[in-house]
């Protein structure tokens, strides 16, 4: 997996884009389309394909927003689709035609399964997930179970036979403790800028925000001080973070202002475009979308205004 995101659009600016994923041309969203519908007619499945999503006779749907970012990250390109599209389609049918998990494995493997996940607001219905915890807006916190070929997201009446949701919600941090870290990198510039990055093909990769502490001390980095760390959570295989201790956080937060967003764009398991202010477990929004939602700008409380203030102050002033 890539530190950086590849660029957006492998065919040029001047050709023609799919009116639903801008990464694609329009002869490769037709020709991405038919490839999913021909993978489930391997299966014996007709489908009605729409611009995001399919739909089967029994009214099932199956979105096509993770599979297209998919291909479109894999560096192969075109003529790797098909490979990758049968596998996801098989993956998804035997995962649906499958009894659930919640039925056949004993309650203490499902409780053994069972990690955090940090969702960002798209693509996610608060009305099945009552017990959601609010990180930041936009952001919640909700329990998932780890199976071979998926990940499930537990709803409220999925969680009720196995606990109490704050034994639950132990046991899913303490799984993700206990997750090793596949890939890390740091990222360097002038005045200072640095951050790092955790990365891997795990579904809980970002969601490892929640348990910051502990990977830091497994990749040996800076110790956390009172006042924290900037954090970002593109999508669900990288956590970007800068433990807070002098005045390289203002380089580093408009670095990681524009690695987030980035990194966030058309990618599969997108989370948040944003970076925050982690402190002590708390989340607070740092940047953000110009009005015109054209660009970014960075915009801090009287909180954040404070800690630069002595930070510049007690670095004896700053200078770009």
């Amino acid at each position: 997996m890539g530190l950086f995101r590849r660029g957006p659009k492998r065919d040029g600016l001047d050709v023609p884009r799919d009116p639903e994923f801008s990464f694609f041309s329009v002869d490769e969203g037709a020709r991405f389309r038919g490839q999913v519908r021909e993978a489930f007619a391997e299966h014996g499945l007709e489908v009605t394909v729409f611009a995001d999503v399919v739909t089967d006779s029994d009214g099932r749907q199956f979105g096509l927003g993770n599979l297209a970012a998919v291909l479109h990250n894999d560096d192969r390109g075109p003529r790797a689709w098909s490979e990758l599209v049968r596998r996801h389609v098989g993956m998804v049918l035997r995962t649906m035609n499958a009894p659930s998990a919640l039925d056949t494995l004993p309650t203490e493997q499902i409780r053994a399964q069972l990690y955090p996940r940090v969702v960002g607001h798209e693509g996610f219905d608060p009305q099945n997930f009552g017990y959601a915890r609010p990180l930041a807006p936009g952001l919640f916190e909700i329990i998932a179970l780890d199976l071979p070929e998926s990940v499930m997201m537990l709803t409220d009446e999925a969680l009720e036979p196995l606990g109490d949701l704050p034994y639950l919600r132990e046991q899913a941090l303490y799984n993700l403790r206990g997750l090793p870290v596949e890939g890390h990198e740091t990222v360097k510039g002038e005045g200072g800028m640095c951050f790092e990055v955790v990365l891997g093909d795990s579904f809980y990769t970002a969601s490892r925000v929640l348990a910051l502490e502990s990977v830091i001390r497994q990749i040996g980095g800076e110790q956390l001080t009172a006042d924290g760390a900037l954090v970002a959570m593109p999508f669900r295989h990288q956590l970007a973070f800068h433990a807070i201790h002098d005045t390289g956080v203002i380089p580093t937060l408009s670095a990681m202002t524009s690695f987030a967003a980035s990194g966030f764009a058309d990618t599969p398991g997108a989370i948040s475009p944003y970076v925050y202010w982690w402190r002590d477990g708390t989340l607070t929004q740092l940047s953000d979308r110009d009005e015109d939602g054209d660009g970014l700008r960075i915009v801090v409380g009287e909180d954040f205004q404070e800690l630069l203030e002595r930070l510049v102050a007690e670095d004896g002033g700053y200078e770009d």
